[in-house]
């Protein structure tokens, strides 16, 4: 009881003072099933093995293959189903093995062997991380997009270099996504939807910024401004 006392104090400070709320789509939920772990790696790690590791796309989908490999193997381990390996640490020696196979680097191996062990993979990523404002959930879309460009519409021209018409589509954009964060942050976390739904906020986003026809120094310096701005 009195937690969820010193819950409802918390909200109450937050719908008071305008605070933002940062959350992962997942909190490190660890039992998520084998085809889940697979489906956030392709939303997660796939994006830092290319992109931080160097790791070519078709390896890094290999890579999530044989990750999802390990994670079947290990689960019929705990449940004394498996006929190949009796521990973790097997499965693992063995995964080992398969990596090598790809025919990627020392430095890549280590690398992709240290996040493994730290379990990044279970950590939030950008694409599952979102911020909600709770004062926005039952706030009206017409009434804030009103109020966003009168606090906003003049200093993002400024800051960002885009002209009228970007900075409205850009306002209206932040708008959208305040909406769907909110409505995302209804989902409990235990619901893997939580996180597609993140997903899929965060690629209509993009599309919406592709509209607003703006160079990647402007679309860079407009996102920086309304983050902190919120």
């Amino acid at each position: 009881m009195k937690l969820n006392i010193f819950k409802q104090i918390i909200l109450f400070i937050a719908l008071i003072s305008g605070m933002q709320f940062s959350v992962s789509a997942q909190e490190k939920i660890s039992n998520w099933t084998p085809e889940v772990q697979k489906e956030l790696f392709g939303y997660c790690e796939k994006n830092v093995l290319i992109n931080e590791l160097n790791i070519p796309e078709e390896k890094a989908d290999k890579i999530g293959q044989l990750n999802y490999w390990a994670t079947l193997q290990k689960f019929k381990v705990q449940e004394n189903t498996n006929d190949t390996f009796a521990t973790s640490n097997e499965v693992e020696a063995e995964l080992i093995k398969k990596y090598k196979a790809l025919s990627i680097s020392n430095e890549q191996l280590k690398s992709l062997m240290e996040r493994r062990k730290a379990n990044t993979n279970a950590d939030a990523c950008p694409l599952v991380t979102f911020s909600f404002n709770p004062q926005y959930d039952t706030a009206q879309k017409a009434q804030m997009l009103l109020n966003f460009k009168a606090k906003y519409r003049k200093d993002l021209i400024a800051k960002a270099g885009v002209n009228g018409r970007q900075a409205d589509q850009l306002i209206d954009a932040e708008v959208w996504k305040q909406k769907e964060a909110c409505s995302i942050s209804k989902i409990p976390v235990t619901d893997f939807n939580r996180i597609r739904k993140t997903v899929e906020m965060y690629h209509m986003l993009e599309r919406k910024y592709k509209l607003v026809d703006m160079t990647d120094q402007q679309k860079s310096a407009a996102i920086a401004f309304l983050k902190q701005v919120q």
